[in-house]
């Protein structure tokens, strides 16, 4: 049996290589975007489904290859409903990062107004700064999510939209206790505030500490759901976070924090 196996490796051609090599870069992709999630879980039994599947044609039961043929055309339609979020997350990431995608070093070669577009973003960075550091004094919480690469793909529907220009003073009184909309999120989109008091989609993700507080989880849930970067200022630690690609990285310095946001609006 031993040396069967090392006969049909022997026997490869370059294409099946290839080939093979693509299906396993494919199973390490979506097993890193769901791992710490309840759809792991999905995952992994789908995946032993599918080996089981495989195992039995092999061994012709035609019995129990008639079972699995049918779960696994009705499962792949099953898991795309179930996988419906990661699959938006996975090609917004491959969009962003692609040569051709909108931040792809392509696009941005034919970009004419390159140099005004860093100042103007460079203008908001230094806006919300200075809106943290004011409301950090003040013992204010707020959330802010940025956008990286496309529109947002949240429901402006749960909030107020603004549509005016990020400025310091418009950020202070979005989250000021008296306000109505201090509550839930603030949308940003290169210089535009596009809306605030947003509720943004909480995370279920299991790799969070177990003290993770609601505004936390959702900054994490609106990373999962679009290719956004979230800042998070505590109300009661005054400690500032941010939230990206699913990860929660907590109490950082404002130095760090701004070398983020250049990153998501400029890089």
């Amino acid at each position: 049996m031993g040396d069967n196996f090392l006969h049909y490796f022997q026997n490869l051609s370059f294409i099946e290589i290839i080939d093979i090599l693509l299906v396993v870069l494919l199973v390490v992709q979506l097993y890193r975007a769901l791992r710490g999630s309840i759809a792991f879980n999905i995952f992994i039994g789908g995946l032993a489904i599918y080996i089981l599947w495989v195992i039995v044609n092999r061994l012709k039961m035609p019995l129990m290859s008639e079972i699995l043929d049918r779960m696994v055309s009705i499962g792949l339609i099953g898991l795309i409903v179930v996988f419906q979020p990661e699959i938006r997350k996975f090609l917004i990431t491959l969009g962003r990062r692609s040569p051709l995608g909108k931040n792809g070093f392509i696009s941005r070669l034919f970009q004419s107004n390159s140099l005004n577009k860093y100042i103007v973003e460079e203008d908001v960075i230094e806006e919300i700064s200075h809106a943290l550091k004011y409301l950090q004094d003040k013992k204010m919480g707020a959330i802010l999510a940025i956008a990286r690469s496309e529109k947002f793909e949240f429901d402006t529907n749960t909030g107020k939209v603004i549509n005016g220009v990020v400025s310091a003073k418009l950020l202070e009184s979005i989250f000021e206790k008296s306000s109505p909309l201090h509550d839930g999120a603030v949308l940003i989109d290169k210089d535009i505030l596009i809306a605030a008091g947003v509720v943004l989609p909480i995370s279920d993700s299991t790799e969070l500490p177990s003290g993770t507080g609601l505004r936390h989880r959702s900054a994490v849930g609106a990373t999962e759901h679009s290719d956004v970067l979230v800042v998070i200022l505590s109300e009661e630690t005054g400690r500032i976070s941010i939230a990206f690609d699913g990860k929660l990285k907590m109490n950082l310095p404002m130095e760090e924090i701004k070398k983020e946001m250049y990153k998501a609006m400029i890089a």
